[in-house]
Order: structure tokens, then sequence, then C-alpha cells
């Protein structure tokens, strides 16, 4: 029987991620239907805290970017690629990268890749070469935020003690693991694509677009305003500034909270000393800094619910409910059967439990799908938690498959055509970039953890 409900799962997960979307968390919700009346397995809790501190998040990136923040920051990351135009390949994956680790999500990348892609070919840099690594080291940066949606369920998982005291940890545990893991993976990434594929004065495609008008030439400045100078920035509000200090005290406040427990509250009860769990932390700061927000920067209520940033995280949300409460129920009622066949492979190959990390990412699309699914297996078959957060780069693998948004915007924001997706579809641009930067995030993490725990 658990060939069959291995299945429905499987199913549910492929074309879940086919639907795109919020399909992915119905199709979850329809195999956890099955498992439950078909199979008759006893569902598991839903992951409330998990989906908690993700709306709590995204509603303070949300109105941020209502706000004009995020323009604001793209205004000054604009300035930085412009004034060091020869270091485009490693200054444009550093620029994503920091922003994704303080905005939670990769998405904030869309509006720095025209900028990129613009300079490098301004420079005569193959535009392949800091797109490709800039995407990758925005999806690299969500295992390192402190608040992203990957890194909350992960800290939700391993910080309730459900598990077992050893498997106890708290977020500066994560950050001090994943942050520089994941930062060298980006830049030995960085380096090597720094080599890939030919100049543009020698690749034949570009040229041919050169030659038919569909593409400026290296060197000339696309982006000139209409007497050919420096086009006219439009200064950013005060209001902007405001909003991006508030969102950056949050976060830090997540941080600090996080490596000092002491500095959160705890109460005497008759079944001993609480202390205020991290995962109510995360949602009171953000909640409070979205407020914060509102009413200092006199935000448009109406245009938080309407702006990417939202949206994509509401869809997120969806996504978890249903594919993690299914994952969940599926293994919590086949542990027995899966610790036995599973547990002696990988306490003697800990990597294979990677390896299936990063497969089950290919196939949802989510970091923080992935970490919900898959995760608590590692926890049952007694994964030591450092080895789990070595292995957390693990669930960055959707660049595998180049039809996520922000690797299709990529391509479509390079005007060159040298970022591409090859004839085979899986020889594109992103993939040497991503195995490079995942391989090296988690080697060094898996260095890390032998030294500090």
């Amino acid at each position: 029987m658990i060939w069959l409900q291995l299945v429905v799962v499987l199913a549910a997960i492929f074309i879940g991620a086919r639907l795109g979307g919020i399909g992915l968390g119905v199709m979850g919700g329809l195999g956890l239907g099955v498992l439950t009346f078909g199979f008759h397995l006893q569902p598991t809790s839903p992951p409330i805290d998990v989906l908690l501190m993700i709306a709590a998040v995204v509603t303070a990136a949300g109105v941020l970017q209502a706000a004009g923040g995020l323009d604001y920051l793209v205004s000054v990351a604009e300035r930085i690629l412009r004034s060091n135009p020869d270091r485009i390949t490693f200054l444009g994956p550093l620029v994503t990268y920091v922003f994704t680790l303080f905005a939670g999500t990769g998405h904030v990348a869309y509006s720095v890749l025209p900028v990129i892609s613009e300079v490098a070919r301004e420079t005569g840099v193959r535009p392949e070469r800091p797109m490709s690594i800039s995407v990758i080291a925005s999806q690299q940066a969500i295992t390192a935020s402190p608040i992203s949606a990957a890194t909350v369920a992960l800290l939700g998982m391993l910080s309730t003690g459900a598990a077992g005291a050893a498997f106890h940890v708290e977020l500066i545990d994560i950050l001090k693991v994943c942050i520089p893991s994941t930062l060298l993976g980006v830049l030995v990434a960085a380096f090597v694509a720094n080599r890939m594929g030919k100049d543009l004065d020698q690749d034949p495609e570009y040229q041919d677009r050169v030659a038919r008008g569909l593409a400026a030439p290296a060197g000339h400045q696309a982006l000139a305003g209409a007497d050919g100078g420096t086009p006219v920035r439009v200064a950013a509000p005060v209001t902007a500034k405001i909003a991006v200090g508030i969102f950056l005290a949050a976060a830090l406040a997540v941080v600090l909270f996080g490596s000092f427990p002491g500095m959160r509250p705890e109460w005497t009860t008759a079944s001993g000393v609480t202390k205020l769990g991290m995962p109510h932390t995360i949602e009171m700061v953000m909640l409070s800094a979205a407020a914060l927000m509102l009413m200092v920067c006199r935000v448009d209520v109406s245009k938080v619910a309407t702006g990417s940033v939202f949206g994509a995280g509401v869809q997120a949300v969806i996504a978890i409910f249903g594919i993690a409460w299914m994952g969940d129920t599926f293994f919590a009622g086949n542990m027995e059967v899966l610790g036995g066949s599973i547990k002696g492979m990988v306490t003697a190959a800990p990597w294979l439990f990677a390896a299936a990390l990063f497969a089950l990412s290919v196939l949802l699309y989510s970091q923080a799908a992935t970490v919900r699914a898959l995760m608590p297996l590692g926890i049952a078959l007694g994964i030591p938690a450092p080895a789990l957060m070595a292995m957390f780069p693990a669930v960055n693998g959707y660049f595998f498959i180049p039809n996520y948004p922000t690797i299709v915007a990529a391509i479509n924001f390079d005007r060159t055509g040298t970022t591409r997706i090859g004839r085979w579809v899986l020889n594109h641009s992103f993939m040497v970039p991503g195995l490079i930067s995942t391989v090296v995030a988690i080697a060094t993490g898996l260095v890390i953890v032998r030294f500090v725990f």
C-alpha cells in the first residue's frame, strides 16, 4: 500500500507543479484527502505556526513594496552597479543576495535584473555571466535570510523541541551556518560564471541581433535620457526611505531575538518556565513593522494586496498548507517502513538526504514547501540538527528546470540573447552556477558544523 500512497503523493506534486501558483497547495489538499479517506491514514496537524509566520513576513514585505521601499533599494543598487561596471559579475549577485537576505523573498531580484543586464552589455561583459549567477544568488539567499519562509519553516521545526531536546536550535544557529556557506557558494559560482561563454564581440547570435537592430551594440548607453545623457531619476520620497528603515529594523530585531533568547519574555506556569517562542516573536515583530509602515508612511492599503510580493507570498502560503500537510501525513503514517529502509543509508551517507531535498525542490519550486515536506523525515530518521542545517541549501534546486519566474524574467531581460535555454532544455545558463553554488554551500556547511557544534 505504501507504493500506491507514494504514487498519490508524487502525482499531486507533479500536477500541482504543472498548474503553478496555488495549484500546488490545492493538489496537496486533494492528495491528503485520498490518503485519509482512501487509505485511512490519520492526518497530522497542519503547519499553522509556519503559515502564520510566513503570512506576517509577507504582509510586512508587501507594505514595504507599496510604500516604495523596494523602488528606493533598486535605485541604490543601480548606483552601486554603475559605479563599478567592470565587476558586474561579482557585484550583481552580491546585490541580489543582500536584497533577498533582508527582504526574505527572491522576487526582489526582478527590479535589479534589467539594470544588471544593461550595465553588463554597456561594459562589454557577456550578460549571461552576471545574470545567471545573480538569479542563483537570489535563491541561495533564501536559505540564509532570517525572515524567509523557508528559514522560519526550518526554525519552527527545530526550535519547538517536538523532535527531542537534541534538535532544539535557535535562529542564530541556522544563520551562522547558512550565511557563510551560501555566500561562499555564490562567490565560487560567480568566479566560474565569469568565464562562461564567448565574449560579446565574438558571440555570433549577439552580433546577428545587432546587425538586425534587435539589440544595442556593446558600450551603447541604452538607458540614456532623451538628450543622450544620463536618464533623469525621480528622487525617492522620504516615506520610502522610512519604510526601508522600519523593515530593516524589524529584520534586525528578529535576528537579535533569535540570537539572544534572554531578550524574549518568559512566564512561570504550573508546568514550568515558558519562554516566548521564535514563531510568535517573528509574527509580532513583522506585523508591528507592517503597522508602523502603514501609519508613518501613509501607505494605501489597497496597494499592498495588489503588489507582486504580497501575491507571491499568499500563493506560497497556500502551497505550503496543502503540500506540507500531505507530506507530513504520508511520512508519519509510514514511518516504521521508511525509517527501517532509509535510516541506514542516510546514516552511512548523509549527503543522500541532501540529494533527496534537492530532487524534491526541483518538483515543488519552493524552498519552504520542500522544508515542510521532507525535513520532518530527516528529524524522524535521527539526522543531527547541525547536519540538517548544513544541508538546508539543498532545497534551492528549482533552477534545475528553467521555468521558475525569476529565471524566465532574466532570459527576457537579456536582450543580447546570451542568457538562454539550450536545445536540450537542461543545458541552460543557470545550470552550472546553480549546481556549483549548491554543492559548495552544502560542503561548506558540513565543514562549519564540525567546528561550531
